[in-house]
């Protein structure tokens, strides 16, 4: 069983050590004097929008880049100049890159052919990993006769069977419908648990990332802005760019009228003429510019005002979005703005509670807005 919490002791080695890592090609600067340390067994995902960086920095982590500047470590080794084939490091790409004219249990022993494993253990291997991916009764086909699902699964087995120390995985669910990358996730996961191999995955989905991972680094042009767990990420976002990027977010802007201590604070939105009354952890001064970031299921609606004095407001339904578990409210305030609110279909009903164009109050608690600064 994978320790999930390693990261959080203040004497486990980092296993990846990235140390002021910059990449640049040409003029051009594709990852910017980034550091970030990975412990032993996570599944660490590296997520932002395309052409932010996390790609190119994968690519480093597995010898097909060589970084301008800094240094990359691989359990104490420093990997930084080591060619591919010689690192402890297997890569999945996002195409699988399975061989068409070999069967699926070739796939999975060709890099253990290349090392001139003795055909026994090659044999031993290759079944072993087909097992662990659930596919022993495929071994004989090609890939063009599986599934997506199915040749991610082989590509998974093929790049686990040399035993790497890490695995990195470029976006490797993302040519998977919808209902097939969700079940795929867990498969993933367990996988990961059971061989304890520390995976990094690249993928520009939030969900994906938050499902999957022990750990997230955020990036966005070239430069890591968060690193967390997921609830952390999501919780507790750092800027107002990791706010809105992950999961969706109402930002209000504001100024601090009233700070009595580093944990309470006032905050006026002129913009939605509301104040803000917040249980924040912040250390700032009267009249400093910030915004308060609450994210849309923190927000309750309903036609009855709330019997809260504070943190309250009152507004016009301006669209609904039925979606099965939930339905998602837009709600315009009186100066214009529009506030997203989530909130769980918890009935069976043909009518809605509340319906378009109606009168409606939101109200939130003094822990549900987060302060950012930046």
């Amino acid at each position: 069983m994978v320790n999930k919490s390693s990261w959080f002791a203040p004497k486990e080695v980092p296993y990846i050590c990235i140390e002021n890592v910059t990449k640049r090609f040409g003029g051009f600067v594709a990852v910017d004097n980034v550091s970030l340390e990975i412990h032993r067994g996570e599944l660490f995902s590296l997520l932002g929008p395309s052409g932010c960086g996390k790609t190119t920095l994968l690519r480093m982590l597995a010898g097909l880049e060589t970084p301008s500047e800094g240094r990359i470590l691989v359990d104490g080794q420093d990997t930084t100049n080591i060619p591919p084939y010689d690192r402890p490091v297997n890569m999945m790409f996002q195409s699988y890159a399975l061989f068409p004219h070999m069967t699926v249990e070739k796939n999975v022993a060709f890099g253990l052919r290349q090392d001139n494993m003795p055909p026994h253990d090659i044999d031993a291997r290759a079944k072993e990993m087909l097992e662990l991916v659930q596919l022993m009764n495929f071994a004989k086909r090609k890939p063009a006769q599986l599934s997506g699902g199915q040749r991610q699964r082989v590509a998974l087995a093929r790049s686990l069977a040399k035993y790497p120390k890490l695995l990195l995985l470029d976006e490797p669910l993302a040519a998977l419908d919808k209902k097939l990358r969700e079940q795929t996730q867990f498969e993933l996961m367990n996988i990961q648990e059971k061989t304890g191999v520390t995976f990094i995955v690249v993928t520009h989905d939030q969900e994906e990332a938050m499902t999957l991972s022990t750990r997230i680094a955020v990036m966005n042009d070239g430069v890591i802005r968060q690193v967390g767990t997921p609830s952390e990420v999501y919780e507790f976002p750092n800027t107002r760019y990791v706010a809105d990027f992950v999961g969706s977010i109402n930002l209000f802007e504001g100024d601090v009228t009233d700070s009595p201590d580093t944990e309470h604070v006032t905050i006026r939105s002129e913009e939605v003429a509301v104040e803000f009354k917040l249980d924040a952890f912040v250390e700032l001064p009267i009249g400093a510019k910030v915004a308060v970031a609450i994210r849309p299921e923190k927000i309750a609606i309903s036609k009855d005002k709330p019997e809260q004095e504070e943190n309250i407001c009152r507004g016009k339904v301006d669209e609904i979005a039925y979606q099965g578990s939930l339905s998602i409210y837009q709600v315009e305030l009186p100066g214009g703005k529009l506030v997203r609110v989530t909130a769980p279909n918890l009935t069976r009903t043909a009518e809605r509670p509340i319906d378009w164009d109606e009168e409606v109050w939101l109200c939130w608690g003094r822990h549900a807005g987060v302060v950012l600064s930046d």
